[in-house]
C-alpha cells in the first residue's frame, strides 16, 4: 500500500508539470496553444450544443410568458422532458444511468439550456448540481445505485437544504439538528431551511444538520413523499423579483426520521460537501449566464437596427455603439474564461483517473484544484450578465421597461446570480484567501515572484523601445505587468498583516478585482491569439478588437483598485515606491483607440444582426 501511494504521487507529479495548477496563471506564462476555446468543441460537443439549443427554442423560449406568470407546474414538466432527452444525466457516470460526458460537455449543456428563462435555469442547475452531485461525489456505492439513476433520468428531482434564517454566508452555523435514536438505526432531524430551490416538486433532499455539539455539520440524503411527508412541511412559494417559476420554499423538519445509512460521507463532513458542491456550482453558474448574454445582445442589436430615430437606425448612433460593443465584448470574454477553466478541470480529472484515483476522488480534487478560478468566473460573469441586461433595457428605452419586451425579465432573472452560490462579496474574498492558502502550502509560488517584483521596484526601469510588431505583443507584456501589480499589492499586504489579512475585507475585495481582471483579460487574449494563428488575423479582426478593449478596461480597473489598496495600508517611502510601481505597471506604450475598437465591434454585430462569435 505504501509503495502504491508513492507511485501514485510520482505519477501525479510527473504529469502535473504539464498542466498549470489552480492560481498558477498568476505566476506562470500560459501559451495560447495550451488553452481550450469554444472553437475547439469536438463534433460530439457541437451535436450536444445544437440539441440543447433546439430544446431551449422548442420547450422554453415559447413558454416564457407562462414562466413569468409563475407556472410552477410547467417548470416541473419541462424538467421531465429534459430528463427524457438525457440532459439531466450529462455529468453522471454511465454506471449510474448517466452519459458520463466530460466536464466541458457538462458546462456546455448548462450554458445553452439556461438562457430561455432564469426559472428553468435555476431548477436545472439546482437539480443537476447541488441536488445530484453530492451523492455522485460523496455517496456510498449503495447510495449511488439507489438514488442517482432516478435523478439522472428525471424520475426524481433533487433539492439542497443548506441555508437557514440565521445562517446564510456562514453556512456552518446552521441550527438544524440530527439526533441518533436509542436503537441506533435512525436520525431524527429537526429544524428549518429557507430559499430551497425545487422544494415544491422534489423527491429527495440533501439536508445538512448538526449532530450533538459537533464543530461541523453533517449531510444526509432525505427522501420526500408528499403522501407520506415524514415530518416534512413546506412553506408557501416565495414571491421573488425574478426566477418567478422556480419553486422556492421554506422546508421544516419535525422529527423527520432518516436511516443511518443515509448519512452522506462521514459525521461532520457536511461543511466539506457544501463547500465543494459550491465550487462546481460557481463555474456552472458562470456558464448559465453566457447564453443569456448572447440572446440579450442579439435581441438588443436587432431592435437597434430596426428602431429609427431622426430617420436613422439607433444602431448607427455612437452612444448605442458603446453599449453594443461592451455587451458583446463582455460576453466573448466570459466565454473565453469559462471554457478555459472548464477544460483545465476536465484535464485535471483525467490526470487523476490515469494516476489511479476513483471517479469520485478525481472529480472532487479536479474541481477543488481550480476553486480560485471558479470564484473568479462566478463574480465576473454574474456581474456582466446583469450589466448586459441593464444596457439591453436602455437600448430599448421606454419599451425596455415594459413586460411586453424580453429585457425586463432578463434583468430580473440576472439579479439573483450575484447572490447564490455564495455572494459576490464572499467569492471575492475567497478567491484571494484561497490563493494565499495555496501559496502557504507550496502549491503556488507567490513569494519568489513577489520578491522579484520588489527588487524590480528598487531598480532602474528600462528605457529601451520594445518591438511590438507581433499580434498582442504589447498586450501580453501588459498582462505580465498587471500580474506584477497583484504580486506587489498582495505580497506587501501579506507581509504587513499575515494571518490577520482576512480581517481587512475592503483590501481583499480590491485585490480580488485585480485578480479577476487579470484572468478574464488574459483568457480573451489567449483565445483570440490561438484562433488568429489557425484562422488568420483578418478573420479574427473583431475578436482582436474585443480583446484589446477588455484589456484597456482591465488596466483602468486595476490602476484604480491598486491605488486604493496601496494607500490603505502603506505609508511614507513604501507607499511612494509602490505607487510609482503601480504607475509603471499600468502604463501603455501605445494606448489603443477605444472608439475605433468599439466601432469595429458594433459594426460587426450590426452587420450580422446578432451576437456572432
Amino acid at each position: 500500500m505504501i509503495l502504491e501511494s508513492i507511485n501514485l504521487k510520482n505519477n501525479m507529479e510527473a504529469t502535473e508539470k504539464d498542466i498549470l495548477r489552480g492560481g498558477q496563471f498568476l505566476v506562470k506564462e500560459t501559451k495560447c496553444e495550451d488553452i481550450f476555446t469554444p472553437e475547439d468543441f469536438s463534433e460530439e460537443q457541437q451535436m450536444m450544443k445544437e440539441s440543447v439549443k433546439e430544446f431551449n427554442d422548442r420547450e422554453i423560449i415559447p413558454n416564457k410568458p407562462r414562466f413569468e406568470a409563475k407556472d410552477f407546474a410547467l417548470t416541473e414538466e419541462v424538467m421531465r422532458k429534459a430528463g427524457d432527452m438525457g440532459f439531466l444525466s450529462v455529468a453522471v457516470p454511465e454506471a449510474y444511468g448517466g452519459m458520463g460526458m466530460g466536464f466541458v460537455s457538462t458546462v456546455l449543456t448548462c450554458d445553452y439550456i439556461s438562457s430561455g428563462t432564469g426559472s428553468f435555469s435555476t431548477a436545472f442547475g439546482a437539480h443537476t448540481g447541488i441536488g445530484t452531485m453530492p451523492i455522485t461525489l460523496y455517496g456510498t456505492e449503495e447510495q449511488k445505485q439507489k438514488y442517482v439513476p432516478k435523478l439522472a433520468s428525471g424520475e426524481w428531482f433533487g433539492a439542497y437544504c443548506l441555508t437557514e434564517p440565521g445562517a446564510g454566508s456562514d453556512a456552518n452555523s446552521g441550527k438544524t439538528t440530527a439526533e441518533l435514536s436509542t436503537d441506533g438505526k435512525t436520525y431524527k432531524i429537526n429544524g428549518q431551511k429557507m430559499w430551497i430551490s425545487n422544494a415544491g416538486f422534489c423527491n429527495l433532499m440533501i439536508v445538512f444538520a448538526r449532530i450533538e455539539e459537533d464543530k461541523n455539520i453533517t449531510g444526509f440524503i432525505v427522501e420526500y413523499d408528499k403522501n407520506n411527508p415524514n415530518g416534512i412541511t413546506l412553506g408557501e412559494e416565495e414571491h421573488k423579483l425574478g426566477i418567478r417559476a422556480s419553486s422556492t420554499r421554506q422546508v421544516f423538519f419535525n422529527d423527520t426520521e432518516v436511516p443511518v445509512e443515509n448519512m452522506l460521507a462521514g459525521r461532520g463532513e457536511g461543511f466539506k460537501i457544501a463547500m465543494n458542491a459550491l465550487n462546481v456550482g460557481r463555474i456552472k453558474l458562470a456558464a448559465a449566464c453566457l447564453d443569456s448574454q448572447r440572446r440579450i445582445t442579439t435581441t438588443a442589436v436587432q431592435y437597434a437596427n430596426e428602431r429609427k430615430q431622426f430617420k436613422t437606425p439607433i444602431a448607427d448612433f455612437g452612444a448605442i455603439k458603446i453599449k453594443l460593443a461592451e455587451m458583446t465584448t463582455n460576453t466573448y470574454v466570459g466565454e473565453s474564461a469559462t471554457y478555459r477553466a472548464s477544460k483545465n478541470i476536465e484535464d485535471r480529472i483525467a490526470l487523476r483517473v490515469e494516476a489511479g484515483n476513483s471517479h469520485q476522488e478525481a472529480e472532487l480534487k479536479g474541481v477543488e484544484e481550480y476553486a480560485i478560478e471558479c470564484s473568479i468566473l462566478k463574480v465576473a460573469v454574474s456581474e456582466d450578465v446583469q450589466n448586459c441586461a441593464d444596457e439591453g433595457i436602455q437600448i430599448f428605452g421606454g419599451m425596455g421597461f415594459s413586460e411586453e419586451t424580453p429585457m425586463e425579465a432578463a434583468w430580473r432573472d440576472a439579479r439573483i446570480a450575484r447572490i447564490y452560490e455564495g455572494t459576490n462579496e464572499i467569492n471575492r474574498m475567497l478567491s484571494v484567501g484561497m490563493l494565499v492558502k495555496k501559496a502557504m502550502k507550496g502549491h503556488v509560488d507567490l513569494l519568489g515572484p513577489a520578491m522579484k517584483v520588489q527588487e524590480e521596484l528598487m531598480g532602474i526601469p528600462s528605457f529601451d523601445t520594445p518591438d511590438y510588431s507581433e499580434l498582442f505583443s504589447e498586450e501580453k507584456e501588459m498582462i505580465a505587468k498587471l500580474k506584477k501589480t497583484f504580486l506587489m499589492v498582495a505580497g506587501a499586504a501579506v507581509q504587513k498583516f499575515g494571518p490577520d489579512l482576512e480581517q481587512h475585507q475592503q483590501l481583499l475585495v480590491a485585490a480580488a478585482d485585480i485578480l479577476i481582471e487579470i484572468y478574464m483579460a488574459e483568457s480573451a487574449i489567449l483565445r483570440t491569439e490561438k484562433n488568429a494563428k489557425r484562422f488568420g488575423e483578418d478573420a479574427q479582426s473583431a475578436q482582436i478588437a474585443m480583446s484589446k478593449l477588455y484589456l484597456y478596461h482591465a488596466v483602468e480597473t486595476i490602476e484604480k483598485k491598486g491605488k486604493e489598496s496601496i494607500i490603505s495600508f502603506a505609508e511614507g517611502d513604501e507607499q511612494r515606491m509602490m505607487l510609482m510601481g503601480l504607475k509603471r505597471f499600468t502604463k501603455y506604450q501605445n494606448y489603443p483607440d477605444i472608439v475605433d475598437l468599439r466601432n469595429e465591434i458594433a459594426e460587426k454585430i450590426k452587420e450580422e444582426n446578432k451576437y456572432c462569435f
